[in-house]
């Protein structure tokens, strides 16, 4: 939905056009079927890509507008880094309990980037109070 404003400026006989836009509610516009209660619209889909395609393609992840999605390989064809992508990484306070000295190195670099964040964001609130 969009309203148009009119508004007068200072010189005369002259008009400004402002728009603006209003976002539709929640749950699908307002109205509602008869009877309905609500659980229909959310039940999920039945797929329509077979089991064998789901396992061997990335699906969607083609990006151009000619060619394929990319096939799925053997876990010894991509590189080690890859499945430690998601490991859980220790936060500021856990790394500020070590002693830095025996820290390694990437827990080192991460504790700086860490508490260089932190003391930037205290001096951004710091100076936004005044």
């Amino acid at each position: 939905m969009t309203s148009i404003l009119l508004r007068p400026l200072k010189k005369a006989n002259t008009l400004a056009v402002s728009g603006c836009r209003a976002f539709a509610a929640a749950g699908g516009g307002g109205k509602s079927k008869k009877g309905s209660k609500g659980g229909g619209a959310d039940a999920p889909k039945a797929s329509i890509l077979s089991k064998e395609v789901k396992s061997t393609t990335v699906y969607g992840a083609n990006i151009w507008k000619e060619g394929s999605d990319p096939k799925i390989l053997a876990d010894s064809e991509y590189p080690d880094w890859l499945f430690h992508l998601l490991d859980k990484q220790p936060t500021l306070s856990e790394l500020s309990r070590k002693d830095s000295q025996t820290l390694p190195y990437e827990e080192l670099k991460r504790f700086v980037k860490l508490d260089n964040r932190k003391r930037i964001k205290e001096n951004n609130s710091v100076k936004a109070k005044h």
